[in-house]
């Protein structure tokens, strides 16, 4: 069971429309030096988080210490959490092939795909093949998670381990799952079930930023891991997805995302933060953690624009999401 306990959180954005501070976002949010020292806190950093997706890193290294045969591509996206374009799905169905495993053995639930275009190829297929009347049958392999989970299915088959049952808590990749997290992430402090029905364990804030600021070098898993999601940031996200945006804008940057308002970044040179906004939404996590990047010394100039999200009024830009005073002042080290 969670701990109800109340954790002190702060002042991390605000959303501004016209000049007009409309709503405000708190949460937690921690930036790590590369030599392990904690350069800026909001909130309690010891706080304990559900980091969501932001765990799938650890994941996958898990996958492969089980044996799962997992690289470039293939690596990138057990990392990811995809938007069901063509190139995520490719690859998702080579690594069950690998495996021996068709996608029914998939234990993520059915989802439509969230890229535009597979979904309208999706509806365009429906429509042909069933009458206009239908709309696309949600499947596993468009979940966003399906990457991680072929990963495990692949760990599971090159470990002789049950494959029907590779989501229990007590199933030994799970249990490898717990124990990678616990040597690179830190205590857990709880376990739940994600959204795609993987358990998902419980953090601090302070320790995730630590563990991204390892991730790059802790082991030569974690090393295969980096640098797979470094050389294919799109099938950490996808075109679009600020994740990959980031990577992309700060070659040498490793950034994942996760729901409920959960961002860690690994930072070119050295160091990681971060970020869960308590309200669970999305949009102020990438600014809080650009602005949290600027403290360890990165040059996000190049990512600027992913430091203000733009508000929208009748389709045009009239505002914009913004940092704190708080977090404006822990850049300016007071």
């Amino acid at each position: 069971m969670l701990s109800h306990t109340r954790h002190h959180d702060a002042e991390l954005a605000l959303v501004v429309r016209g000049g007009f501070p409309e709503s405000r976002h708190r949460g937690f949010a921690v930036a790590i030096a590369g030599d392990g020292s904690m350069a800026a806190a909001l909130g309690d950093p010891d706080t304990p988080i559900l980091p969501r997706s932001t765990l799938k890193p650890f994941q996958a290294i898990a996958s492969l210490r089980a044996g799962a045969g997992l690289a470039g591509e293939h690596l990138a996206i057990a990392t990811g959490s995809h938007d069901g374009s063509e190139a995520h799905l490719g690859a998702v169905r080579a690594i069950l092939a690998s495996a021996g495993v068709d996608e029914d053995a998939l234990g993520c639930p059915p989802a439509l795909p969230g890229d535009p275009e597979a979904l309208r190829a999706a509806t365009t297929a429906a429509v042909r093949d069933r009458g206009a009347s239908n709309a696309p049958e949600p499947r596993r392999i468009w979940h966003n998670c399906s990457g991680k989970h072929a990963g495990m299915l692949a760990a599971c088959v090159a470990s002789g381990w049950d494959p029907a049952t590779y989501l229990g808590v007590q199933h030994p990749l799970q249990e490898m799952v717990r124990e990678v997290i616990s040597e690179a992430v830190g205590a857990i402090h709880a376990t739940a079930v994600d959204g795609c029905g993987a358990p998902v364990h419980a953090v601090t804030v302070r320790d995730l930023a630590t563990a991204y600021a390892q991730l790059p070098w802790a082991d030569p898993d974690g090393v295969r891991v980096a640098e797979a999601m470094r050389a294919h940031p799109v099938m950490v996200g996808g075109a679009t997805a600020d994740d990959t945006r980031l990577m992309q804008l700060l070659p040498g940057s490793i950034a994942k995302r996760g729901a409920e308002g959960v961002l860690a970044v690994s930072a070119p040179g050295g160091g990681g933060v971060a970020v869960k906004v308590s309200d669970g939404s999305m949009r102020a996590a990438m600014v809080v953690a650009i602005h949290l990047l600027g403290m360890l010394g990165v040059e996000t100039a190049p990512a600027a624009a992913l430091g203000h999200a733009a508000v929208l009024g009748g389709g045009l830009p009239v505002g914009s999401i913004e940092p704190s005073i708080g977090l404006l002042r822990a850049a300016q080290g007071e």
